[in-house]
C-alpha cells in the first residue's frame, strides 16, 4: 500500500505519517519550508517501521511542484491532504496576497493533488482521499475569516468530489479538527488557551495522534462511507 501525506514535517501530518507506517504503508511525504524536519521524520519512520519513505520538498499550491511530485509516484492507494496555513487578524487588515495565499495552500492544493491522484486511482478502480479540515469550516471563527472560508470550501469540495468518483470505487472524506495541540495554535496566550479549553467538554486540547488514529480508521473504513466530514473536537461543536 502506498500513501501520500502532504504537510508531513510536524504536527498532524507527522502523526498521520507515523500511524500509516505502523499499518504498513510505504509513504511519500511533502513539506514546503521545513525540509530538514521532514527528512528527520522520514528517517525515524524508516527505522521504526521498515517501510519505504520518500520525503519531497514541494509547495502543494504550486501546479508545477505538484506535477513534478506526481512524476515520482507510479501508484497510489491513499492521499491525505494535510498541508495548511492560518491567518490571524481582522479581515479589513488582510491584503489580497495574504487572502490568496491561504486559499492557495488550504483549498487550491487539494484541487491540484486530487486531480493528479485521480489519474492514478481511476484506472485501478480504487483509492481513498482524506482531506484535513477544521470545525471552523462549519461554524466560522472570528479573526480567521480566510481560514474558515478555505476550510468551508474544502468541506464542500470533499462532498462533491465523493459523489463524482464514487462510481470508480474511490472514497473521499474529510476530518474536521477541533482545537488540536499543534504549532498552529501556539500563537494563543496561556489565558486565551485556558478560555478555549473551558469551552471544550473534554476539558483539553486534542492530540495529533488522535487525528491520526481517525485518519487510519477512514483509510480502512467500509467503501460505502464516503462524502463525509467527520468531526473530532472533544464535543466542542
Amino acid at each position: 500500500m502506498k500513501a501520500l501525506v502532504t504537510g508531513a514535517s510536524r504536527g498532524i501530518g507527522e502523526a498521520i505519517a507515523q500511524a500509516l507506517a505502523r499499518e504498513g504503508y510505504d509513504l511519500y511525504l511533502t513539506c514546503d519550508r521545513t525540509f530538514d524536519l521532514l527528512q528527520r521524520v522520514a528517517d525515524d519512520i524508516r527505522t521504526a517501521y521498515a517501510v519505504n519513505v520518500i520525503p519531497i520538498e514541494a509547495d502543494m499550491s504550486d501546479e508545477a511542484d505538484v506535477e513534478s511530485l506526481f512524476e515520482q509516484i507510479g501508484e497510489l492507494d491513499l492521499l491525505v491532504n494535510n498541508a495548511g496555513i492560518s491567518y490571524i487578524g481582522l479581515l479589513q487588515d488582510m491584503s489580497m496576497h495574504e487572502w490568496q495565499r491561504v486559499m492557495n495552500v488550504n483549498l487550491n492544493s487539494a484541487f491540484l493533488t486530487c486531480r493528479a491522484a485521480l489519474k492514478l486511482m481511476i484506472p485501478q478502480q480504487q483509492g481513498r482521499i482524506i482531506n484535513i479540515s477544521s470545525i471552523w469550516g462549519e461554524t466560522g471563527a472570528s479573526m480567521e475569516v480566510a481560514y474558515s472560508a478555505s476550510k468551508g470550501g474544502l468541506n464542500a469540495f470533499t462532498r462533491a468530489l465523493a459523489k463524482e468518483v464514487a462510481p470508480c470505487n474511490i472514497q473521499v472524506n474529510a476530518i474536521a479538527c477541533g482545537v488540536i495541540d499543534t504549532e498552529m495554535n501556539r500563537h494563543l496566550s496561556t489565558e486565551e488557551m485556558a478560555s478555549i479549553v473551558e469551552e471544550i467538554p473534554a476539558d483539553r486540547l486534542g492530540l495529533p495522534s488522535e487525528v491520526a488514529a481517525l485518519a487510519v480508521s477512514l483509510a480502512d473504513a467500509p467503501a460505502y462511507l464516503t462524502g463525509q466530514v467527520v468531526t473530532i473536537d472533544g464535543g466542542f461543536t
